[in-house]
C-alpha cells in the first residue's frame, strides 16, 4: 500500500516549484489532490496564467486523481472554498499542506509599507486562514464521532529561524509561521490534528534570482540535484501521511539529501538575583551570561 493511499491532500501555491514537486510527490503515493494556485507572478501580480490547472492535468495523465483551485487563500472566502473544494471532490480532507507565497525584497529603510502588508499576507495569513478552515473541519467530523487523523504541514524558511538581510517581511511571516505551527499543533490534538513545519531550500523561482549560483542545477548529467525542489517533497508526505503518528509541533530544515531537526529556543545561561537589578547590575549580568552562551548563527547574507 502507497503511504498516502486514500487520503485527501490540499496543497497551496501548487502550480510551480516546491508546490508542484509536494503535489506530484503526493499523487504517486496515492493521493488524491487539491491543487491550489492563484497564478500570480514572483511579486504576487497578476500573470494570467492558471499554473494549478496545468499540474491537476499532468495528475490526471499520470493516473492520478486531481482537482484544481484557483482562489485567493489569504481572504476567509478563498480558504474556505478550497476546503470545500476538497469536500466535494473527494468527500473528505486528510492533510493541508501550506505552500504559497511570494517575494518583494527591499532592504528595511526602503521597504514600502504596502510591499510589508502584501508579504505577510501571502505568507502569514494565507497559512492562518486555510489552517483554521481545515480545523473547523476537522473539529466538525471529531465533534460527528469520525475519527480523524489530520495533518498540516506548513512551510517557513531559514530566513524565519536565522533572519536574511533584505528580507525583513518575509523572514518575519515566516517567524511567524513557526509560532503559529507550536500553537495550532497544541491546539489542535484533541480533534486529532498534527501540525509540522519545515524550512526548505531548493531552486524555485523565489530562490533563483538570489541565490543563482548555489543554486544553479549540476553541469553533470545524472549528477544529484541538491537544490531540485522535489528533495523536499518525500518528508512532506511522509508528516502528511499516517506513517507520521504521533510527530506534531516539530520543524524541520530540508535541503538535498539533508534533513535536520530545529530545536529552537531553549533557555541558556540565566542569573537570577531575587529582587530587582539595577540598571548597572543588569548590564554585568547579561554581559556574563552572553561570555558563557552559544553565539547566535549569522543571518543569512550578512557580513
Amino acid at each position: 500500500m502507497k503511504m498516502a493511499e486514500g487520503r485527501v491532500v490540499i496543497v497551496t501555491g501548487a502550480g510551480r516549484g516546491l508546490g508542484r514537486a509536494h503535489a506530484l510527490a503526493f499523487a504517486a503515493e496515492g493521493a488524491r489532490v487539491v491543487v491550489n494556485d492563484l497564478g500570480v507572478g514572483l511579486d504576487g501580480a497578476a500573470a494570467g496564467d492558471s499554473p494549478a490547472g496545468q499540474v491537476a492535468a499532468e495528475i490526471r495523465a499520470q493516473g492520478g486523481e486531481a482537482v484544481a483551485h484557483g482562489g485567493d487563500i489569504a481572504t476567509a472566502a478563498g480558504a474556505a472554498s478550497l476546503v470545500a473544494c476538497a469536500v466535494d471532490a473527494f468527500g473528505r480532507l486528510d492533510t493541508l499542506v501550506n505552500n504559497a507565497g511570494f517575494l518583494r525584497d527591499r532592504m528595511l529603510v526602503n521597504l514600502d509599507e504596502d510591499d510589508w502588508d502584501a508579504v505577510v499576507r501571502v505568507h502569514l495569513r494565507g497559512h492562518f486562514l486555510p489552517l483554521r478552515e481545515a480545523v473547523r473541519h476537522w473539529r466538525g467530523e471529531a465533534k460527528a464521532g469520525r475519527a480523524v487523523r489530520a495533518r498540516v504541514v506548513n512551510t517557513s524558511s531559514g530566513a524565519g529561524l536565522l533572519g536574511s538581510v533584505g528580507q525583513g517581511s518575509y523572514s518575519a511571516a515566516k517567524a511567524g509561521i513557526l509560532g503559529l505551527t507550536l500553537v495550532a499543533a497544541a491546539e489542535t490534538a484533541r480533534y486529532g490534528v498534527q501540525v509540522n513545519a519545515i524550512a526548505p531550500a531548493a531552486r524555485t523561482r523565489m530562490t533563483e534570482q538570489t541565490f543563482a549560483e548555489t543554486m544553479a542545477a549540476p553541469a553533470e548529467e545524472g549528477a544529484f540535484d541538491a537544490m531540485a525542489p522535489g528533495n523536499v517533497s518525500p518528508l512532506v508526505v511522509w508528516l502528511g501521511s499516517d506513517a507520521s503518528a504521533g510527530v506534531t509541533g516539530r520543524v524541520f530544515e530540508t535541503e538535498g539529501g539533508r534533513l535536520t531537526v530545529m530545536e529552537g529556543w531553549r533557555p541558556g545561561p540565566t542569573a537570577d538575583k531575587g529582587a530587582r537589578w539595577t540598571p548597572e547590575e543588569a548590564g554585568r549580568a547579561a554581559a556574563a551570561l552572553l561570555a558563557t552562551s552559544e553565539p547566535p548563527l549569522p543571518v543569512y547574507g550578512a557580513r
